[in-house]
C-alpha cells in the first residue's frame, strides 16, 4: 500500500432502484491517481506502512542498486511520484496499474536523480456493503508491486487489505473503522531476505456537509526483520503507528484533493506525507 502503499476512502452507499438501468452511466469513472510523496526513514530500518508498498521497501533497494553501506543501510529521505491509472468499473470495484518513480537521498550525499522504480497492478472491492444493515461494509484491496530494475535487491511485493467500515447514518457521513494490512516481499535473489510485515488497526471517518472528509487510523505494526547482502541485519519490531487523511470530495464521493500524514516506529519514528490529486478522463 507503496504507500502506500494507498488506502482507498469507502465509497458512500446509495439504495438502488427499480430504475437504475437506465441511469447508469455508459462509461466507468477513469482518473490517474497522482500522488506525490516525501517521507523521512531513520538509518537502519525498512518501512512499510498504510497502503500499496511504497518507499523503503521495493524502491529504495532498487534505487541502491546493492551499493554498499558498510555501516549498515543509512537514513534516508525520499520523492515518490505514484501514477496509478484507476477504473471505478462500479461503485464497489476499481482497478489500476501504474508505475512509480523517486529521488532518494541516502545519509547526506544529496538526492539522486528521478528515476522510474517500480511498476504495480491491483483492485478495490466491497465484497459485502452494509447499506443501513446490521453487519459492516467489507472491503478487499490487493496490490502486486515489482521493482525496476530487477537487479540483485529487486523485490516483488504482495499487499493485502481486508477493511470493515460501519457506518453510523445512512448517508455513511461518519462511521467507524477496523482492518488488517499483510505485505509480503520477495528478493529476487539468494542475496536478502526480507520477512512479512502485518498491521492490525482501528479507526473512523466524518465528512461534514461541505464535503470535507477527515479520516483517521491508529494501529500496530509488526515486523519480522529482514537481513540485506553485506547491511547488518534488520531486527524484527512491533510498534505503534498512525495515519490521517483529509479529502475533498464531490457530491457524488469522487475525491477532488487529499492530504495524508504517517507516522510509523520502525522502531524510531519514520515520516511520510502524501499529496493526492487525481486527474480525472471520466467522471460520473
Amino acid at each position: 500500500m507503496a504507500g502506500a502503499c494507498a488506502l482507498l476512502s469507502l465509497p458512500a452507499g446509495t439504495a438502488l432502484g427499480a430504475d437504475d438501468d437506465a441511469i447508469k452511466p455508459a462509461v466507468p469513472t477513469i482518473y490517474l491517481d497522482l500522488r506525490t510523496i516525501y517521507a523521512q526513514v531513520p538509518a537502519g530500518s525498512l518501512a512499510f506502512g498504510f497502503g500499496r508498498p511504497t518507499l523503503f521497501n521495493t524502491q529504495t533497494l532498487a534505487t541502491s542498486g546493492g551499493v554498499a553501506f558498510p555501516a549498515g543501510l543509512p537514513a534516508a529521505k525520499s520523492l515518490n511520484m505514484d501514477f496509478p491509472l484507476t477504473v471505478d468499473v462500479t461503485e464497489s470495484v476499481s482497478l489500476y496499474a501504474g508505475v512509480s518513480g523517486s529521488s532518494t537521498n541516502f545519509g547526506n550525499a544529496g538526492f539522486s536523480s528521478f528515476q522510474i522504480t517500480s511498476w504495480n497492478i491491483g483492485f478495490q472491492a466491497d465484497l459485502y456493503e452494509q447499506n443501513g444493515g446490521t453487519f459492516p461494509t467489507v472491503t478487499l484491496q490487493s496490490t502486486i508491486t515489482q521493482s525496476i530494475p530487477n537487479g540483485p535487491l529487486g523485490t516483488t511485493s504482495f499487499n493485502n487489505i481486508l477493511e470493515f467500515g460501519y457506518a453510523l447514518d445512512s448517508d455513511e457521513t461518519r462511521g467507524f473503522l477496523s482492518g488488517f494490512q499483510y505485505t509480503r516481499t520477495d528478493v529476487d535473489s539468494a542475496l536478502g531476505r526480507i520477512n512479512p510485515n502485518t498491521i492490525a488497526y482501528v479507526g473512523g471517518y466524518y465528512q461534514r456537509p461541505n464535503n470535507w472528509k477527515f479520516t483517521g487510523r491508529v494501529g500496530v505494526q509488526s515486523f519480522e526483520g529482514a537481513q540485506l547482502l553485506n547491511l547488518a541485519s534488520i531486527q524484527p519490531f512491533a510498534q505503534p503507528i498512525v495515519r490521517l487523511d483529509l479529502d475533498r470530495m464531490d457530491d457524488n464521493d469522487n475525491r477532488l484533493f487529499g492530504i495524508t500524514a504517517e507516522i510509523m516506529w520502525v522502531p524510531n519514528p519514520a515520516y511520510q506525507l502524501t499529496f493526492r490529486t487525481p486527474l480525472y478522463a471520466v467522471k460520473n
